[in-house]
């Protein structure tokens, strides 16, 4: 029997002459074991519990079989602990195949005219051959978001013929497993399916059934874009921090100042970035009253900084200096921009949209200026720069 490079041993192992003394002492010490120098002098030796010189080797045997029992039931223990420990500290990763994109197709478009008096405002020309609706479509493509649904209502031939022609999965794009699938206004059966959308959400409810189907089961976020902004993003930075907050509702946010802030829904948050008030395109006293001021807690985080001195805070209370700092701005930065307004960038949990917009809030028709604001009170909505 072998014992750690150790050759068996004899339980009446006589007294060694002198020269079988000095290498059976040279024979241990260059022992694969590494510890303390064993020699033939020391009668009663112990190497990881086996007691050598008097030790039998029946003991031996049962010393050695029991250390390696032991031994792999602890490594046997280890494994199964390490492998249900893993997942309980793997980070949730944003997965572009769990999220659908629903684009909206505009309203009439009334400010661009001449522009849209016969075209969507999402297919008016921009850069040459491109339309607006291709900066959405390419924000999600860069992303890797290819499940796409775009709601089309004013004007919309213009706006089908460019998608027809650009994203099909013939000549155009080609989206693997993805589609781009125009859903048109439609009159359905019924008293409420004789009506046109009436607005952002109340377009979204009338396919929100899509999503109950089983294929479409594995589809846990749904970002609702607009066909008509200017804007580069990447929607799974965006997905990522939605996970990570543990968030129902992320709003993708700017800062802004005065003179664009009624263009805009504006939000309030907290210190920890949750929306506690949005008022759609405030006028007044309403967007006065969205000037969102530098809490305290911002202000003793910036001096432990050591960004400002203990005066400064003086003159920034008495100012009513603005909280914009949580969008990355710095403090004077901040001053200039003091208003948070929504970009118009919506990413919900589909159990949660379907609750929105079936069971909470059935007659809200438009995202900005009903379902936001009344979904601040009961699901955690969160602020995203």
């Amino acid at each position: 029997m072998e014992l750690h490079g150790f050759s068996s041993l004899s339980s009446n192992m006589a007294m060694p002459s002198s020269s079988s003394s000095y290498h059976h002492e040279r024979f241990l010490s260059s022992s694969s074991f590494f510890g303390t120098r064993v020699g033939s002098r020391q009668p009663n030796i112990s190497i990881s519990g086996v007691q050598l010189g008097k030790s039998n080797n029946s003991r031996r045997k049962c010393a050695t079989f029991k250390r390696h029992v032991i031994t792999s039931i602890l490594a046997d223990v280890a494994k199964d602990f390490m492998t249900f420990q893993a997942p309980m500290f793997t980070k949730p990763e944003a997965d572009p195949k769990t999220v659908a994109s629903i684009i909206l197709g505009g309203g009439a478009g009334t400010r661009l005219f001449p522009l849209t008096g016969r075209r969507a405002k999402p297919a008016v020309p921009i850069g040459g051959c491109y339309r607006l609706i291709d900066v959405p479509m390419s924000n999600c493509i860069n992303s890797g978001i290819n499940k796409i649904f775009i709601l089309t209502q004013f004007n919309s031939q213009s706006l089908n013929r460019h998608i027809a022609r650009t994203y099909n999965l013939g000549n155009g794009v080609n989206f693997g497993d993805g589609f781009v699938e125009v859903l048109a206004a439609t009159q359905t059966p019924g008293e409420s399916g004789k009506k046109w959308f009436q607005g952002t959400a109340d377009a979204v409810r009338q396919f929100i059934w899509m999503f109950e189907d089983a294929k479409h089961r594995h589809i846990e976020n749904i970002l609702i874009l607009s066909g008509d902004h200017l804007y580069r993003m990447d929607y799974m930075d965006f997905l990522q921090h939605h996970i990570d907050s543990g968030a129902d509702i992320s709003v993708s946010c700017i800062p802004v100042d005065e003179s664009r802030a009624s263009d805009f829904g504006l939000v309030k948050v907290d210190e920890e970035g949750r929306i506690r008030q949005f008022l759609e395109k405030p006028k007044g006293e309403s967007l006065r009253s969205m000037v969102v001021t530098l809490s305290m807690f911002t202000l003793i985080n910036i001096y432990r900084n050591r960004l400002i001195n203990v005066y400064s805070i003086k003159s920034i209370l008495l100012s009513q200096q603005v909280d914009t700092t949580l969008l990355g701005l710095s403090v004077s930065e901040a001053k200039n921009s003091p208003y948070i307004a929504s970009m118009g960038v919506y990413l919900f949990r589909t159990d949660v949209l379907l609750k929105l917009l079936r069971w909470h809030y059935p007659t809200a028709n438009d995202f900005g200026s009903e379902v936001i604001p009344m979904a601040t009170k009961d699901f955690k909505v969160q602020v995203e720069s």
